[in-house]
């Protein structure tokens, strides 16, 4: 169990709990008077409080002296947990996580916390759950309607059958569920922990075993690795001989994964090679299951959790090893509320906890690069596709005066033909959701403009139905046009509903399935529609959702439409996004026994970037951004902060961020500091707001980070600040 904080002081007349509050942007504690005979009361304990005319939950924080003679102080109502649930190493990495991200403790609190425990809940069970169906089942099984609760309850009737195994059974089990046990068809059950063998996986290559080697001789202590591996290299591989190693010695091992769409997928390949039950933690769960994979892993009960972001929060009593797969992906970095990364927060905390962190990527971050050479972090290479599977081949084609259908060029959809024929499937990745990008007249040249926004609204449904895919407002579109009355209204361009519509039409032999935002809201909804595709000729049309870690055999031909839009940015990192994204995209054709294309559509094809891929790979492209990065001191050689502001007027928000620079200078005189700014934001108005920004960076973290602290208090008092809604977002990684 994690260490016990240092016990309340001797002087109980004196000592009154301080308790961090979630929910508040204020940078303080609150204090409050012990529960009377309540002497074990320690850090880490929830309690119950008074605050104005509510009640609160908060965190016992510190037990000490009032700040004033505490005469008047409130008590606390309840206090909630018998021991801390926040406690040792996981107490102190949240500690400098605030200090880090200058955030009130209290709000990244809340933000570790599952939110049943962050609504005062109590601990759950961790048992395993089932279900079988009840006597009143079996006698109404013959008499049940076909659907998906007789196809539940006809596997129920086989014998009891875990939450977990239902999961890869039954899409949308617990809908099917709730009705079997309205009725008192079927009842819970208490199951034994899973004890299937262990799989055996493929013998390691000698890139794999030199770095799987390398990890096991570091096993015991701390120490940061890059696992830096083409597409198919099998870092996956390496990643579960490590875990292994790791369970064999009583460890705790934690892998964290980008997207929920992977989480699936990598359960059930973990769970078959590792024999023992692997949780999952991401948003597509219950409150309920979050908060019983966290208790489990708080108890020691789990062994191996696979997650999206927030699993970096989760407590590890036992640690041996955590994962970061795709540690270049952007979805680690929250955007709002405590704007942490779960990369750089999962470093943190193991060299805290004292064990070693893989982070695996075929395109790594410029971060993560600049740290390998500089040899703060090990770098590990797989610089071939394990077993038979060979690189694709890739080719641009040049669409420049080209008609197109879709935004489909005649030589794509040749080849799309010929890979289908060849009994192949085929990916078109369109990195734009939706029918189409903008709904123009053609008699006057209306576009269809979010009101509340600086952003064309998305046509979606087949040109039925308008939506901002910024602050979500939607709308029927008009019958005719707003401005001249016109009946020319067409959309413009196409998003991955015109792919699918216009691929389906081309090709109505063969499965097309979408994927994007708009088909996988549902839970497991990507492994569905993978499934869907089955092992036959096909086609997917989908999003970067496709480009992030998916196994997918029979895919041979990727083809990448729509890429132009990436070649010309604003943001210093669009480049580095952009050569991930093609890379990663292109690294799923191939990846069996069979060859593998990629076709690159462009209207750019002497563009350096796609130059720079090429002729010299991911690699090439890192040595030469890193250098301009370099010459021009952006990060990883600088460091950066970015202070937002939101108000209704820009003059407003300006005004604000223009006293933030005058503070920033005045308590910081003498460091290295420059300010960019203020300037409006790449998208001035989102959701009626107007939106500036002012960028701080310093050639030293130290320096920075002095910096805000002297100058954020006096911020935090500001007039100015009170009329604005204004945020703090300490390594950038997104301009927006």
């Amino acid at each position: 169990m994690p260490v016990t904080p240092p016990p309340t002081p001797s002087n109980p007349t004196r000592a009154v709990w301080k308790v961090a509050i979630g929910g508040l942007p204020l940078p303080r504690l609150f204090d409050y008077r012990p529960i009377e005979g309540d002497d074990g009361a320690v850090p880490g304990c929830r309690v119950r409080v008074p605050f104005g005319s509510r009640e609160r939950i908060g965190v016992i924080a510190a037990v000490g002296p009032a700040d004033d003679d505490g005469a008047d102080l409130k008590p606390a109502l309840e206090r909630l947990d018998a021991t801390p649930l926040l406690a040792g190493e996981l107490w102190d990495s949240l500690r400098w996580l605030a200090h880090y991200t200058h955030e009130p403790f209290g709000e990244v609190v809340a933000t570790a916390l599952p939110t049943l425990l962050r609504h005062g809940e109590p601990l759950p069970h961790t048992d395993r759950l089932g279900w079988r169906l009840s006597a009143a089942g079996v006698d109404a099984l013959p008499r049940l309607r076909p659907g998906r609760p007789r196809r539940l309850a006809e596997r129920l009737a086989q014998g009891e059958v875990a939450e977990d195994e239902l999961d890869s059974l039954f899409d949308d089990w617990r809908a099917a569920l709730r009705s079997l046990d309205g009725r008192g068809l079927v009842e819970q059950v208490v199951m034994t922990p899973a004890t299937a063998p262990a799989q055996p996986g493929p013998e390691p290559n000698d890139e794999q075993r030199a770095a799987i080697d390398a990890l096991l001789a570091s096993r015991d202590a701390f120490g940061a690795f890059l696992l830096d591996g083409i597409t198919g290299s099998g870092k996956t591989e390496v990643y579960l001989h490590a875990i292994a190693d790791c369970l064999a010695r009583g460890k705790q091992a934690l892998v964290l994964v980008p997207e929920i769409g992977l989480t699936p997928q990598t359960l059930a390949r973990f769970r078959a090679r590792l024999g023992v039950p692997v949780y999952a933690l991401h948003s597509g769960l219950s409150d309920g299951e979050r908060a019983r994979t966290w208790a489990a892993c708080l108890r020691g009960q789990a062994r191996v959790v696979v997650g999206t972001r927030s699993a970096v929060f989760l407590p590890l009593p036992d640690a041996g090893l955590i994962v970061v797969d795709e540690e270049h992906d952007g979805s680690y970095k929250q955007l709002d509320g405590i704007r942490y990364h779960a990369r750089d927060f999962a470093i943190y905390r193991a060299s805290q906890l004292n064990v070693p962190i893989v982070l695996g990527s075929a395109t790594p971050s410029m971060e993560s690069l600049r740290n390998a050479r500089t040899q703060r972090y090990t770098h590990l290479h797989l610089r071939k596709r394990a077993g038979v599977a060979k690189p694709p081949a890739v080719r641009v084609i040049d669409i420049r005066k080209r008609a197109l259908d879709a935004g489909l060029s005649n030589e794509l959809i040749d080849a799309l033909s010929r890979t289908l024929e060849a009994g192949g499937q085929a990916l078109v990745f369109k990195n734009r959701r939706g029918y189409a990008p903008v709904l123009l007249c053609h008699d006057c040249g209306w576009s269809a403009e979010c009101p509340r926004c600086d952003a064309s609204m998305t046509v979606h449904a087949k040109g039925r139905r308008l939506q901002c895919h910024h602050c979500g407002a939607s709308k029927r579109s008009p019958d005719a046009c707003p401005d001249c009355g016109g009946l020319a209204l067409q959309p413009q361009g196409a998003g991955t509903e015109k792919l699918e519509e216009t691929l389906a039409a081309r090709f109505p032999q063969v499965p097309v399935v979408r994927i994007d935002k708009g088909t996988t809201r549902n839970r497991d909804a990507l492994v569905g529609h993978i499934e869907a595709l089955g092992q036959g000729p096909g086609l997917l049309v989908g999003t970067q959702m496709l480009a992030k870690g998916h196994d997918l055999p029979g895919l041979t031909l990727v083809a990448v439409v729509g890429i132009d839009e990436g070649l010309f940015s604003a943001d210093f990192r669009a480049p580095e996004k952009l050569a991930q994204l093609l890379v990663q995209v292109s690294g799923r054709a191939g990846r069996a026994d069979r060859p593998g294309e990629v076709l690159l559509q462009t209207h750019h094809p002497e563009h350096p970037l796609l130059h720079t891929l090429l002729t010299g790979g991911y690699a090439q492209f890192a040595d030469e951004e890193l250098a301009l990065r370099e010459e021009v001191q952006f990060p990883p050689f600088a460091h950066m902060a970015m202070f937002r502001a939101e108000a209704r007027d820009m003059d407003v928000a300006n005004a604000f961020l223009v006293q933030v620079r005058a503070h920033l200078e005045a308590t910081s005189p003498g460091a290295v500091l420059t300010t960019h700014g203020p300037l409006p934001a790449p998208m001035p108005r989102r959701a009626g707001y107007q939106r500036a920004q002012l960028v701080v960076s310093s050639n030293a973290r130290p320096a920075l980070h002095a910096a805000l602290d002297a100058a954020l208090p006096s911020i935090r008092e500001l007039p100015e600040a009170r009329r604005v809604r204004w945020s703090l977002d300490v390594d950038p990684v997104d301009l927006y």
